[in-house]
């Protein structure tokens, strides 16, 4: 069974407090769910990126709010945005940032960033161009998953590659196992070089949510939709991390609002979350009829049914990986980061999947399939007699 959180990303495919100068608390009574309110100050918002998954809904919300934005990427648009916004077009890729030169604003978030000379390359012609500097990273940049209730300080994976500027999407692509937590902590480092005193480097863990083409949360509403007996990893003890996108892009742009400085890990829930409290909270909130049948850890080992890509958000919280799930975030939680309800969460991502077209439904891009599912279950019921 794979025993580290790099392992667990070849199977899916893929700062101390009081830094900031102003707390990014939510406004009294503000909740995920309550419609945005106007800021104090509206800002000049560059965001690098802007149409994946994250990026739309940072968008939405800071018009919302007031602001003022502007994106820059290849020239992808998901839909036409509730509000003007200035759109730029170029390729980080071939170091064409051109549109980006002589323009100032307020803020610069990065949003896809891996590649460390993405970093630099933006830092040539932003540095002093910006107050703050948002970078996007990954709860991946630990270099270790094994103790639990580990915060932001923990190391950092090392990168052990000769040249971290000259890898590129392809190399990253060919070893995401080795390369995405080294290389995104390099990442980091390079923002605080190019933009000192004035970086916010958030980390996220599993994002989750309405269009999330990865469909690793996405799974569990589907499958126990579907009803029947549905295999269910470990004993349901096993801690879980998520954060939706909603609460990350929005908690997001109010960092931005209050200028806070830092490193962040952002993912939720606010309390510890079980396997079992998850899927029963799904299970209730689309009213499934499905019975779940947990199997052991030692079980599905030896059926070859892996965590994360068979049995999707499941980390199981022994040896190396007893910490995966168990990462602190009471520091961004104190800055103000929220979150909505799991049953809204839940909703929202089957109200999004049913949009899709019949031949995207018809295979989910994580998870174990269903004949197979069939298999280890017949398996588990032989071996419980």
């Amino acid at each position: 069974m794979p025993t580290t959180r790099r392992d667990l990303l070849k199977l899916a495919g893929a700062g101390a407090v009081g830094l900031g100068l102003r707390p990014a608390l939510a406004l009294a009574g503000e909740t995920a769910e309550t419609p945005a309110r106007k800021a104090t100050k509206p800002l000049r918002i560059l965001i690098l990126g802007g149409t994946g998954f994250t990026g739309p809904n940072q968008v939405r919300y800071a018009l919302a709010r007031g602001h003022k934005l502007t994106l820059f990427n290849r020239g992808r648009k998901p839909k036409e945005w509730p509000a003007p916004v200035e759109e730029l077009v170029g390729d980080r890729n071939t170091g064409d940032l051109k549109a980006l030169a002589g323009r100032e604003w307020d803020a610069c978030i990065d949003n896809p960033t891996s590649l460390p000379f993405w970093v630099r390359d933006a830092g040539q012609v932003l540095q002093g161009k910006v107050k703050q500097y948002v970078f996007i990273s990954t709860l991946s940049v630990y270099a270790s998953d094994k103790e639990p209730g580990q915060d932001e300080t923990a190391p950092a994976a090392a990168y052990k590659g000769k040249d971290a500027m000259k890898e590129t999407q392809e190399t990253l692509r060919a070893d995401i196992e080795g390369l995405y937590g080294p290389l995104k902590a390099l990442s980091e480092k390079e923002a605080g070089k190019w933009f000192p005193g004035i970086t916010t480097v958030i980390r996220p863990g599993l994002i989750v949510g309405r269009g999330d083409e990865s469909d690793r949360f996405t799974y569990w509403p589907v499958r126990l939709g579907r009803g029947g007996d549905a295999l269910a990893p470990g004993d349901g003890k096993d801690p879980v991390q998520f954060i939706d996108a909603r609460d990350l892009a929005e908690w997001t742009i109010r960092m931005v609002e209050g200028l806070s400085l830092g490193v962040w890990n952002a993912m939720g829930p606010g309390s510890e979350l079980t396997m079992g409290g998850m899927l029963d909270g799904i299970h209730g909130a689309i009213g499934s009829s499905a019975r779940l049948v947990w199997a052991s850890a030692d079980f599905l080992e030896q059926q070859k049914v892996s965590p994360w890509g068979d049995m999707p958000v499941w980390i199981p919280a022994t040896g190396d990986t007893a910490g995966a799930n168990r990462r602190r975030n009471q520091k961004a939680v104190a800055a103000g980061l929220t979150f909505r309800p799991l049953a809204e969460t839940v909703n929202d991502t089957v109200a999004w999947w049913k949009t899709l077209p019949p031949e995207r439904q018809a295979k989910l891009r994580a998870g174990i399939a269903p004949e197979r599912e069939a298999q280890v279950l017949e398996a588990w019921k032989s071996k419980k007699g």
